[in-house]
This record gives C-alpha cells, structure tokens and sequence, in this order.
C-alpha cells in the first residue's frame, strides 16, 4: 500500500469514528437533510409518479370495456353508473358465445394460427441461417428484397394475390394434369383455394407470409451472433451442413423458436386483412367474424350505440383472452429469445 492509499485510509477510519461518536437523532438528521439523500427522494417520487401515471393511461381502457362488458340495459341508461355496474350480468358474454358460435370460431383460428406459426418459424430460421452463414453470389441483393417485403403494403398486393390462389395454377400443370386425366370441365382448369387454409399455408411454406421478412431478419441477426467455431468444428469431425444445423445449431436456436412462434401464433391470431381476403361468408369461422352485435340481442333503446360499442368491445376481450393467457406463462421464453436475437442490447 503507497502513502497516498495509506493516508487516504486512515482518513476514512477517522471520519468513521468521529461519525459514531455523534449522537442517533444527529446522525439521521445529517443524513436525512443531505443533498444526495433529497435528490434520491425527488427522483423515486418522481418516478414512481410517472410509474403510476403510464400504467393509468395503459390500463384504463381495458378496465372499462372489461366493466362494461358486465353492464346490464339499465347500467347503460343510468348516467350515475360510471365504472361498477349496478345490475352486473353476463348475457352480453352469452350471447357472444352461443349466437356468435365463438368455440368453433376459437378452434378454427387455433388451428389456422398454430400451422402457420410452425410453419414459418421452421422456413424463416433456415433461411435466416442461410442469409447469416453461407456467402453466395446475390446475397445481399435477395436480403435487401427480404427487408423491402417489410416495407411495402399488404394492400398493394390484395388483388394479385386474390387471383392467384382463386385460380390456383402452377406453370400450368394442373390444367396438363385436367388434359390427362379430366378433373373438371371449365374452360381454364383451375384449383379455387379461397375459403380454405391453404392460401395461408402456401405463403408461409414459401417466405411470403404474414411478416415472414421480419422474422428472416431477426434470425439473421441471432445466427449471425453464433461462434463459427461450433460448426468448423462440426465440419472437421466430418459432419455436414443439413447435420451440423440440425443437431448443433437448431438446439441453440430453440429460445428464438419460441419468440418467432408466438411471434406469428399472436399476429395470425388477430389478423383481419389476410383472413378477409380468403376467406368469404361461406367459408370456415374464425375469430376476426366474431366482434359482431349478435342478432338475438335487443339494442333498440336509448343508448343503443353505447350498448353496441360495449358488445363488440366485450367480444374483442374474448378475442385476446386466450393470447393473454398463452403470454402469461410463455413469457420469460418470449423475454430470453428477444434478449438473444441479436437486435437488442
């Protein structure tokens, strides 16, 4: 220890002692009254306050739809009901759910929605890990054209993508196929893939799906953040490319897996634009139907649009309930994947 510690040291040793020989209340007099004490105070005041506000503003809506959705006729009329009804009922969620058929409606997206979720975050991992480690000529080119499918409208892309899969068609060989072996007699042979799953399957297989780009870039972004050390090593003991990935690399991957699932489970599950491309009245019931008044509720009476907003509130509640509820326990596997993607920290 050098002179200059020691003498620091020995000054510390003494202060501390002069500090205890002062009497309790003095000392927390001193210490309370300190300016470094009042601007710790200021500032947990401040951001507590600021806290509380930001949670007020965020969380308020959904409290009064979620009362509201318990608002009976009479609530609805009394302009002294503010927040707690007065006459709680549960008719507007029964009529939801028997009138609005919401069971099938749940079963058909959960279907839709876990397909496609598999889907990509199968197609967009390998791609991303080509992107991130394999050099090939046009790289950055097809990477730029994977970031500009972030950028550009859906709606630029309705009709086009209506036509193709109303006339579903590849380089002709379903109507080749029709010549042989006769499947229908229509002038142009064609599959009509509307009100089906398919034209939702068929974008997610090939990349172009509901935010495929996105999910390519982020598992760009985490491959790119792997040792290539991991797989020279695998390449040296004799392993191959397609080996390598599937028992090396994808193992590492799975925590990103679970973010991109939920990822495209959560944004297939609200979705409206793509769900009412494809699919018309007649095709297979999904959730986006359901915010609905139904047609058994009696809404003619005074406040007959407030009632009707409240019903069709109450109806997205039920929406977003299930996807609450998945969150609620896949959360820390959402945080840890967004924390090793790469785009963050």
């Amino acid at each position: 220890m050098n002179n200059q510690a020691t003498k620091k040291y020995v000054h510390n040793a003494d202060a501390e002692k002069e500090y205890k020989k002062v009497g309790f209340w003095k000392r927390l007099q001193l210490r309370v009254l300190s300016p470094q004490f009042l601007i710790q105070v200021i500032y947990k005041i401040f951001r507590f306050v600021l806290l509380i506000g930001i949670s007020y503003i965020i969380i308020y809506p959904f409290l009064t739809k979620i009362s509201a959705s318990f608002f009976s006729q009479a609530d609805f009329v009394d302009s002294t009901v503010k927040l707690i009804p007065r006459h709680p009922t549960l008719d507007t969620y029964k009529a939801i759910i028997i009138d609005n058929d919401y069971f099938p409606r749940l079963l058909n997206t959960a279907l839709l929605s876990v397909s496609t979720a598999v889907i990509q975050t199968l197609i967009t991992a390998i791609i991303g890990y080509g992107f991130a480690k394999f050099k090939f000529k046009g790289r950055g080119l097809m990477f730029a054209l994977v970031v500009l499918t972030m950028v550009v409208p859906n709606r630029t892309l309705m009709l086009s993508m209506f036509m193709k899969f109303k006339y579903f068609d590849i380089y002709g060989i379903y109507a080749g196929l029709n010549h042989i072996f006769h499947f229908t007699a229509k002038a142009t042979p064609s599959i009509d893939m509307i009100n089906s799953f398919w034209p939702l399957l068929l974008l997610s297989l090939t990349g172009l799906g509901f935010k495929n780009g996105l999910y390519i870039f982020i598992f760009r972004q985490f491959y790119k953040g792997v040792p290539d050390e991991l797989e020279e090593a695998a390449y040296v003991d004799g392993s191959g490319i397609f080996k390598t990935y599937f028992r090396i690399i994808l193992p590492l991957t799975i925590p990103m897996m679970v973010t991109i699932f939920m990822f495209a489970f959560s944004w297939q599950w609200t979705d409206t634009y793509y769900s009412s491309l494809f699919f018309t009245s007649t095709g297979p019931k999904l959730l986006n139907g359901l915010i609905e008044v139904p047609a058994t509720m009696n809404t003619a009476f005074a406040a007959e649009e407030l009632y009707k907003s409240a019903i069709m509130n109450t109806a997205g509640l039920l929406v977003i309930l299930p996807l609450f509820i998945i969150f609620l326990f896949a959360q820390n596997a959402l945080v840890e994947g967004i924390e090793r993607s790469g785009i963050v920290g």
